[in-house]
């Protein structure tokens, strides 16, 4: 489900409640925005988690939340297998990972859009980053 990113050296864990994470904007300039919402968060106006499967975006779930299609920068990310174990996996420079921005009362969110896992990572997890080369 990708519980970590690093991005420039500086790798960002969902569970932290200050994690923010490295959106590509279309300058090719990169902001920070906070990853989702954690359930500990008080009045928060956003849906629990970090993550956005692909198939409900497309079934309008995300619709309250005004959803847009944005780019996360990332050197690598992180899965955990069954047992716990931290898996990173690199990224080529020409690929980053496909979000969506949430907002709700002029704040907000990014969550790392999911899909089902390629067959060749299914050991690790059964969701997976939705990966997306830039165009050269």
């Amino acid at each position: 489900m990708c519980g970590g990113i690093e991005y420039q050296g500086e790798k960002i864990y969902f569970p932290n409640p200050q994690a923010r994470l490295p959106v590509r904007l279309r300058s090719g300039d990169v902001t920070w925005v906070t990853w989702g919402n954690r359930k500990q968060e008080a009045n928060s106006n956003f849906p629990n988690g970090g993550w956005a499967r692909l198939n409900s975006i497309y079934a309008g779930k995300w619709k309250p939340w005004h959803p847009r299609p944005v780019l996360i920068a990332a050197d690598q990310f992180m899965e955990k297998d069954r047992d716990g174990q931290s898996h990173w996996i690199p990224l080529d420079s020409s690929m980053v990972i496909q979000g969506l921005l949430a907002e709700r009362k002029n704040t907000q969110r990014v969550y790392v859009v999911t899909i089902n896992t390629p067959p060749e990572y299914a050991w690790i997890h059964d969701r997976w980053p939705r990966l997306v080369r830039l165009k050269q």
